[in-house]
């Protein structure tokens, strides 16, 4: 429920929000919720709401997408390692090493460098760090199904690894990669915030809730509903996709179903 009406607000901002979220009424500026508007105006005279509301768009897109490619590039690499074994496992496993090595935050800082802060930036850098949770993850069960005596079947009358990766690998994990995935949309929401905090998000006038708190640390004494929103609405989608990702778990787990 979380999360569908979360998906619903960000679907909903793309064609009506209560006004422009980028317009800015200056005598109208730091007015309470129900002053001007249903969760009033920042320092700019723009509205709260409608901010929010365009901030859950962005947000949630550069998440779900870097996820996506993540996920998808991770367990490839997981699948095919545990299909080759020997040189190709060592070497995924060093160069996921290697990646936790270097944080999201300073991977867009050093990315933000060369290409300036934006969408791009934040997709790619939180996606180069979900490569390889996905692939270890991926890596791990993919050995576990090589070891199950229908993939031993399956060698003995002559199919190849690809064809096993495929019809039995891959069918018999993808409902851990859609937990895991599911779990990671949550932390990939708090980078993405962090990211806007730093400057190194979207770009001006697009509103993000990162770069929402991020403008209310001057007037938090002031105008505290200008960072409790936003951040109320950061830690409302962690809590809903960690709670799904639990939920999915506990449906898509034959163990946990059979109890």
């Amino acid at each position: 429920m979380i999360i569908g009406l979360l998906v619903a607000v960000a679907l909903l901002s793309l064609v009506w929000t209560p006004l422009p979220p980028a317009k800015m009424q200056i005598i109208h500026k730091l007015q309470p919720p129900l002053a001007f508007g249903l969760l009033g105006t920042d320092q700019f005279g723009r509205d709260v709401l409608s901010m929010l509301m365009a901030g859950c768009w962005n947000s949630l897109s550069v998440a779900i997408t870097a996820v996506a490619i993540g996920g998808t590039l991770g367990s490839i690499s997981g699948i095919s390692a545990a299909a080759i074994r020997g040189p190709a496992e060592a070497l995924l496993m060093r160069i996921c090493d290697v990646i936790f090595a270097l944080p999201p935050i300073l991977s867009a800082m050093v990315l933000g460098a060369f290409l300036g802060p934006g969408r791009f930036t934040a997709i790619t850098a939180i996606a180069v760090f979900m490569i390889p949770v996905f692939a270890r993850v991926t890596l791990a069960t993919s050995l576990q199904a090589w070891s199950r005596d229908y993939v031993t079947a399956a060698r003995a009358i002559g199919n190849t690894r690809l064809t096993i990766s495929l019809r039995h690998v891959l069918p018999n994990i993808i409902s851990q990669i859609i937990v895991h995935g599911t779990i990671q949309l949550g932390l990939a929401i708090l980078t993405e915030a962090g990211l806007s905090f730093l400057g190194l998000g979207m770009a001006p006038p697009a509103p993000t809730w990162g770069r929402m708190l991020a403008d209310a640390q001057t007037y938090l004494a002031l105008a505290p509903w200008l960072a409790v929103l936003p951040g109320l609405a950061i830690a409302l989608t962690v809590l809903g996709f960690n709670m799904l990702g639990d939920g999915l778990r506990d449906l898509l787990d034959p163990r946990e179903a059979s109890r």
